[in-house]
């Protein structure tokens, strides 16, 4: 976390995560009247002092005074609360706004762990570039897709940017059955005329490709074509996802 700024004054904190009373009072003014010694042996912060010492959670004392180099009086979060109430309403709502500022910076985003995780972000950044692209009217296609030839259906092999059921049961670590089972009884494919077809809706949304497979009919001789299901990137991270749920939950 960056350190708490108020007007322009970075307030430091001690090994403790306590705050530094004379760093509050040259961002309030520095007027001679707010000083922290005269606020110190106040009667009501020396009650509020104690109060804080004698709660169960308490990890250090709420006030310390370090001597030397960046020395002064460092005080627990309350007691810098009750510092800036004391000497205005207006400075009091600064460190407030201040405080609260600091704690809603976003975390760093977190590096991917494991490989649900590496494909689900993936895909977030596919759907962004696609978003932008419809954003700005791009014209030209996000990916170019050629369908291999090959001499049999089990032979034929997916472009760099999309897997086949086989190559992609390797990658989620499951069955080949139990993945087409899955696509099946989820509503990603359908068998039509002995081959595994992938619905428009998946298409549409980006995780299915449709392909076309063309090989010669070992009893006609002649070359014929059968629709077969690729799996894209995008799809390969939401069946991680939703294995990997199954997985935590089986």
């Amino acid at each position: 976390m960056n350190a708490l700024t108020i007007a322009d004054t970075a307030i430091r904190q001690d090994a403790e995560g306590r705050y530094c009373l004379n760093d509050l009072h040259r961002a309030s003014g520095a007027e001679s009247k707010h000083q922290p010694a005269f606020w110190l042996r106040n009667a009501q912060t020396r009650a509020l002092i104690e109060e804080i010492g004698n709660s169960a959670n308490l990890q250090s004392s709420p006030v310390a005074s370090i001597e030397g180099a960046g020395g002064g009086t460092y005080v627990a979060k309350e007691l810098v609360y009750a510092y800036a109430m004391w000497i205005s309403a207006v400075f009091h709502l600064k460190v407030i706004r201040a405080y609260d500022a600091l704690v809603a910076q976003p975390a760093a985003p977190a590096i991917p762990q494991t490989l649900p995780e590496a494909l689900r972000l993936a895909a977030e950044a596919i759907e962004e570039r696609d978003r932008l692209a419809l954003a700005h009217k791009a014209s030209s296609e996000a990916l170019a897709i050629a369908a291999p030839k090959a001499q049999a259906l089990d032979r034929i092999a997916a472009d760099d940017k999309a897997l086949t059921v086989t190559q992609a049961s390797k990658v989620l670590g499951v069955k080949r059955e139990t993945l087409t089972n899955w696509l099946s009884a989820n509503g990603w494919m359908y068998r039509q005329n002995g081959s595994w077809v992938a619905y428009q809706q998946h298409i549409q949304n980006g995780r299915l490709l449709y392909k076309e497979a063309r090989y010669t009919d070992e009893q006609t001789g002649q070359e014929v074509y059968r629709p077969y299901c690729h799996i894209t990137q995008k799809g390969l991270a939401k069946l991680a996802e939703a294995f990997s749920r199954e997985v935590a939950h089986g």
